[in-house]
Parts: C-alpha cells; structure tokens; sequence
C-alpha cells in the first residue's frame, strides 16, 4: 500500500542501489576509507553516478584530510566526530551529499555548513542534537534534503531553518518535541515531504501546516495523538498522502480531513477507533487507497460509513482482533473499488449486499476470520460470481462444522452477535463514558436492543439522562455511577429467532476480595425480632449483579423442612421476614454477586420472641372483636342452614361432613400446613404491636390456588 510515499521511495533507491555494481575510483585516498563511483538519486529521484569516499565505522574523530578534490558524496557515518570546521570541507566544491549520522553532535552550529552552498543532502540523525536556534544551518541555500530524526530535540527556534527555501525533505521524526510551531516552516516554501512522527505532542493544532503549501506527504506516526483539530490541516492544497499510523485517535478526524481535498493515500492504522460510523469517510474525491488495520478495539464499520469515495480502488482492513460487523451498507458510491481486505478479522460473514454495492469489485480477502457458513455467506458459493478470493485455501468455514465446505441451502438465519464484540467485564471509572458496541448479522437483518441490569429494555433510538441507543445498536452509558453498574444484555432479533451477548459492567473500585478491607465486608445485622416477623438490614455493596436471601427455622438443618429464597432488587438494604413461628431459631444468608463474577455470603442467626396470649392483642383491638364475632354469627348460620339440607354425618351429595377443624389449615392436630413464606420489603411507617403479642396482620395477600405452595410439617 502506498500510504508512506517517502519510506517505500527510500526502500526502492536502497534496492536499486544495491544491483548496480560500484566501480572504483582510482585516486589518493585517504587511509582505511573506499573511494569508488557509486550510484546516487537525487532528492527528486533522478539516477546518477557520483563519485564517493566511504569512511563509515572508523572511530574517526575528525574529517580525514586531504579528501579527493572531485568527491560528491562524503560518508562519516557510525564515527566519534563532535565537529567540523568550515575549512575542513571548503575546498570540495562539488560536495553534493555529507553523511555525519550516527557521530557525537550535541550543537548543529557544531558544523559549519558556510562554504557548502552546492550541497543537495545533509544527514544529522542519530546524534545528540537538543536544540535548534535560529539560522543553524546558514549557508546551505541549495539543500533539498535534511535528516534530524533520531536526537534529543526538544526546542526548534522559529527561524531555525531560515535560509533553506529550497528543502524539499524535513526530517524530524522520533525526537523529544511536544507541539508543533507552524513558524518553522514559513522558512520552508517549497518543502515536500515532512515527517515528524516519533514526538511526543498530543494534539495538532488548527493552522499548524498552513506554510506548507505544496507538501505533498505528511507522516504524522507515533506521536500519541489523541485529537486533530478541526482546521489543523488548513492549508496543505497539494497533500496527497497522510498518515496518522499508531496514534491514540478515538474518532476519524473528519472535519480535518475535509481540508485536504486532494488526499489520495489515507493511513488510519493502529488507532484506538471502536467504530467507524456512518459518513466517516465521505465526499473524499481523489482517495484512492484507505488503511484501517491493527485496531485493538475496532468492532464494527457502521452504515454509510465509506460514501461518494469515486477514486477508491483498495481498501485495507485487516488484523483487528475485534472487528465482527461490516454492515451491509456500509459502502455506498464506491464505484471503483478493486481490492477489499478483511482478512485475519473477527467476521461471522460478509453480506451479499455489500459485495453488491461495490460494481467493480475483483478481490476480496476473508481468509482468517471464523466465518460462519449460512445464508449470510452464501453468496461466495454461488456460481459465476465475478469476485475471487485471496488465499481461498486459507479461506475455511469457521462454524457450524457440519457445513464446511457444503453449499447453504436455507433461505433464513438466526442472529449471531460475535463473542468479540465486546469483553465479558468491563472496569470504568465513576463519571467516565463508556460505549459498548453490539453488532449481528443475519437474514433478515435483526433489530438489536439492550436490557439494563434493572431489567428495563432500551429499544434503538431510546435516550434517557443516563442512557443512549444507537439504532445500530450501541449502547452509551452517560457519567455512570454505582447505581448503573451491573450485568447488560445485548439482544439481537429477528423472525428467526435471537442471539444474547452480556457484559458486566464495574463502575469504581473492584469487589472486595476475602481477607481485604475487613472494615467494608458484607455484613447482615438482625435489626429487630418480634414473635412472627424478623427485620434484617445490611449496607448493600457496589457493582452488585445479583442478590439472593435465603432463610430457614435451624430445625430444616436436621431435614426438617425446605429453606425459603427470596430474591432481592438491586438497592434492597433491609427486608422484613414475616409468616415466622414464635420462640424459633432460625438463620438467614445473604448471597451478592458482583459484576467480575465474585461472590459474597454473609450469614446471622436470630430467635423469634415469645407470643403473649390472644386476649391482649384483641384487646387492643375493640372494633376488631365486634368484627369476629359477627363472623362467628354468620359461619354459625351457615352450619345449620347446610346440617339441615343432608344425613346426619354426610354432607351435601352424600359425601362425608368434614371436621370444624379442617376450615382452619392451621388448626389441624397432627398435620400443619402452611402457606409459603411471605416476604415484604420493610416499612418504617408501619404501626408495630409494642407487647410480645400476636399479630394480625392488617391485610394479608389475596393470593390463587395456583400461587400457594403448601408444606406439610409433622
């Protein structure tokens, strides 16, 4: 791919250089050193022939005199040479190329370049450069090429590179620079080709290459970029390649890009984007290659995201370990597009649909992904497609295995949303933003939605203070807190059926772990006990997913009876345990899962107090007394109005009369039956019986046949 015109240029030369045999140069030389005509390009790439003396790796500490007076080319390169005097090189006038790289410089005004007007090329990299002030390289009026990369630099004087109109090549990559000062180059009119990747700046400016008017190649790599500007690239008319390779960039800088309108080499590589959404790369007319690949968290390429790109013929998205959606429509207007590479991804498939969009597609690269071999794919195994694979034995089925290698017959498939598409934990910090990107293909195309750790389902387009859903299916938690942590579910549906994905988010500190932080363990505390009920509290942790309380009489630890479970919302802090026996034991546990899968489980025993006789809670009660007994007058009625309709000893239709006892469950002699026990979030408001009294709950559950769950107690 050619996004790095300058490093492939150089790579060529070096090749080139390399077959052509070096022919010697029959004159005195100097002492260890190699003088032989060997072949040189200019700065424009024009072969030639100069004539060189080689006194590279000598230990040299000083330029040997008595150089050839017809030397062109002077390499000192890998030498101990902490400076050079004017009259040391004056008297070679046809010096068109110095190499001094890799000596012991620590000054540029170290070497005086003054009577080099002729010279063409200047290589400085790889010494101990820290500064350069104004007018360092005076005298050098014709210099076309200029190598600094590799020093300490860390402060450029705005008119450093005063007197160099003529330079067509600036290298200042991988030195010790934070910014960026557009000053320097209104020196450099005619430049070319910059390359000032390897610094340690953060943000490109707005204006920052606006000199540069005819710059036709920008490397920009490895500087932890993690913003462009909107206006940062304002100015570069003629740009024709950019790169931004291993960069901290979240986002395609599209606002910058639309500067550069005569962009045809685009190189996006190594960049933490998650996505790449709809318009990313649009109305670009001249780009002709685009590389996005080596992205650690790309997941999907959205809708719309490539559109009215008419000179794009390769696109390069490859080794992104997390990449599994390309949305049927993500390109659009691609009109010449030759080549698509996506390979050594996480695709399931490619759509139908989007080979289709690209009318002039050739090649396609899938080979090393886990496609999945249904009806999405099936267009590769349809004959007389006019696209080829690359590496088509490399090119295998991923799932299911029964159907590698075999034609797809069926017409629909379920949703598979990729394990990949995000992790199965997640750690954010409190107040930060996080999106996770859902993605799945199928046929039909699902409808995706998400479902919070609540249990409230966020359909695409549902926006809330704490929560944002992209229609394509991401979901955006907003400055989240501890109350959203949890487990999030991802659904992707169809007429098929669906496909689940979870991730469990943990906002903060992580769960405490056994033996650490004894102060915040969970802990339940009996908060009150009364002769039915008992009130239980604990201080609810962090990042929970899940809780559970279980209780029982310490007689179900000798089988004697069934725990009961109850769970819990999230948030719960206390609860009231009613339906008890009085003057029991019983033990109660309380089981939190948190988001990272870790389990707590804290546990306390309690005894139920002692009832006091009936009497004195009716008598507190005298309405209710007037209540009970007009029951007992109407029950009364009943009995004799039914006794008087059958035989004595039958009930109606015949059947046996069955005992007083049998109307109250509770009444039985030798069986006691009881309902399930009922569990009620604890109100404070709520009137308590002061005495060790029987209570009689004000209304009890109107519950079915259905809902009753009976156990029998001998």
């Amino acid at each position: 791919m050619r996004l790095l015109v300058a490093p492939l240029l150089l790579a060529w030369v070096a090749g080139a250089t390399a077959a052509v045999p070096v022919v010697p140069w029959h004159v005195p030389c100097p002492h260890q050193c190699a003088c032989q005509i060997r072949p040189w390009y200019t700065p424009r790439s024009s072969y030639r022939e100069a004539t060189t003396v080689d006194c590279n790796d000598l230990f040299l500490t000083a330029v040997p005199p008595a150089l050839p007076a017809g030397t062109q080319t002077l390499l000192l390169q890998s030498n101990s040479i902490v400076r050079v005097d004017q009259s040391e090189l004056a008297y070679l006038a046809n010096l068109t190329e110095l190499d001094l790289s890799q000596n012991s410089f620590s000054d540029a005004r170290d070497c005086d370049f003054r009577a080099l007007p002729q010279l063409l090329s200047l290589h400085l990299e790889e010494n101990q450069l820290t500064r350069l002030e104004d007018h360092s390289f005076s005298g050098l009026a014709s210099l076309q090429e200029l190598y600094l990369n590799h020093n300490q630099l860390y402060r450029i004087a705005p008119r450093a590179f005063a007197g160099l109109s003529n330079l067509l090549r600036l290298h200042l990559n991988s030195n010790l620079l934070r910014a960026i000062d557009s000053r320097w180059f209104e020196m450099l009119p005619n430049l070319e080709i910059l390359m000032i990747g390897g610094n340690k700046v953060d943000a490109i400016l707005d204006m920052n290459f606006r000199p540069l008017a005819n710059l036709r190649s920008l490397v920009l790599a490895g500087m932890s970029l993690r913003e462009i500007s909107d206006y940062a690239l304002e100015g570069l008319q003629s740009l024709e390649s950019l790169s931004f390779y291993d960069n901290q960039l979240g986002r395609v800088p599209r606002r910058a890009l639309e500067q550069v309108p005569g962009l045809k080499f685009l190189d996006l590589n190594k960049n933490p984007l998650q996505r790449v959404g709809p318009g990313d790369f649009a109305n670009m007319l001249h780009l002709k290659e685009l590389g996005l690949n080596n992205m650690e968290e790309l997941v999907s390429i959205d809708k719309f995201a490539l559109v009215n790109l008419p000179e794009l013929t390769k696109l390069d998205v490859t080794n992104n370990p997390r990449l599994s959606f390309v949305h049927p429509r993500a390109f659009h207007h691609l009109p010449q597009l030759e080549t698509l590479m996506l390979n050594n991804n996480a695709l399931s498939a490619l759509h139908q649909q989007t080979v289709e969009s690209l009318p002039n597609l050739q090649e396609v690269g899938l080979h090393g992904n886990p496609i999945r071999c249904d009806c999405v794919i099936r267009w590769a195994n349809a004959t007389g497609t006019r696209v080829r694979f690359i590496e088509p034995q490399s090119t295998m089925c991923g799932d299911p295995p029964d159907l590698q290698r075999h034609l797809v017959r069926e017409d629909h498939c379920l949703p598979l949303i990729s394990p990949r598409s995000f992790p199965p934990s997640l750690q954010v910090a409190s107040g930060d933003t996080v999106a996770l990107h859902c993605r799945a293909l199928a046929e039909p195309e699902p409808e995706i939605y998400w479902v919070t750790p609540a249990g409230v389902r966020l359909m695409p387009a549902y926006i809330s203070r704490r929560y944002r859903v992209y229609p394509e299916g991401t979901l955006e938690l907003r400055r989240v807190t501890v109350e959203e942590a949890g487990l999030y579910t991802c659904v992707a549906q169809n007429l098929v059926g669906a496909d689940t994905k979870t991730v469990s988010v943990v906002v903060g500190r992580a769960p405490l772990q056994p033996g650490r932080d004894k102060g915040r363990e969970l802990k339940l505390r009996v908060q009150e006990t009364h002769p039915y009920r008992i009130l239980l509290s604990w201080v609810p942790p962090p990042n929970t997913v899940s809780t559970k309380l279980t209780w029982s009489s310490t007689s179900a630890l000798r089988g004697q009876g069934t725990p009961a479970l109850a769970r819990l919302p999230r948030g719960t802090h206390s609860y009231n345990i009613t339906r008890l026996l009085q003057a029991t034991e019983y033990w109660a546990c309380l089981q939190v899962a948190f988001a990272d899968a870790h389990t707590e489980l804290a546990c306390v025993w309690a005894r139920t107090k002692e009832a006091a006789p009936c009497h004195r809670a009716l008598g507190d009660r005298p309405g209710l007394i007037a209540i009970l007994a007009f029951a007992i007058l109407l029950l009364a009625a009943g009995l004799a109005a039914h006794l008087g309709t059958g035989q004595p000893g039958q009930g109606v239709g015949g059947r046996p009369l069955l005992p007083t006892w049998a109307f109250w469950s509770w009444s039985a002699p030798s069986v006691r039956v009881v309902s399930a026990p009922l569990v009620l979030p604890w109100n404070p408001g709520r009137k308590h019986c002061h005495h060790h009294c029987l209570e009689i709950p004000e209304a009890w559950p109107v519950l079915s046949s259905r809902q009753i769950t009976r156990t029998a107690f001998y």
